[in-house]
């Protein structure tokens, strides 16, 4: 069986591309490291590559013996939203930020995996959620790497570079200011 152990970062000539046998996964699977997997021709190979990798639709892997597959993102259920103003696909896309929703961004509409809880609250913030069948290819995180679960290895090093980096921030103001909008003086009616 073979292993396909890296992703190519340099472009290949098209007539490779073309050639190459085919990996079609959805997003979830797209972003396991280690797993068993058959090509779209049928041969069954094991993917190995390094922890936080998440693979995009056409890159281009390479097995052990040198040959190439290349990876297509599967059509899978979708939440496709839009809105009829910008302002309220800001708010949609907040209200996903908020819960770590992967989200993958267009000019005119947002993508998410499919689930019935968000589709409810999108429709409640007055978007037009429409569910159907599409590659799914999501941001990844804006701090390099991929998205960042709590139960990854790295992420005991992002939180205690972020704990560090908050401390040094408190240590250069006082505290009689009001923190993420929230009024520290208790006791105050509010009309």
């Amino acid at each position: 069986m073979r292993t396909l152990d890296k992703r190519l970062t340099a472009r290949l000539a098209p007539v490779l591309v073309k050639r190459a046998p085919t990996l079609t996964l959805a997003f979830d699977a797209r972003c396991k490291s280690r797993f068993a997997a058959t090509l779209d021709n049928g041969e069954d190979v094991a993917l190995v590559m390094p922890r936080g990798t998440v693979l995009a639709d056409g890159d281009m892997l390479v097995a052990d013996d040198g040959g190439f597959v290349r990876v297509v993102a599967a059509p899978q259920d979708v939440l496709v939203v839009r809105a009829v103003n910008p302002l309220t696909l800001m708010r949609a896309a907040y209200h996903l930020g908020n819960r770590h929703t992967p989200v993958e961004v267009h000019a005119d509409h947002l993508k998410l995996e499919a689930d019935a809880v968000l589709e409810d609250m999108l429709r409640r913030i007055g978007a037009t959620v429409t569910r159907e069948s599409q590659p799914f290819a999501p941001e990844t995180g804006a701090y390099g790497g991929g998205h960042k679960h709590g139960h990854d290895e790295s992420f005991s090093e992002d939180y205690a570079l972020a704990q560090k980096l908050y401390r040094e921030h408190e240590a250069h103001h006082d505290h009689d200011h009001a923190h993420c909008g929230h009024d520290h003086h208790h006791g105050h009616a509010h009309d």
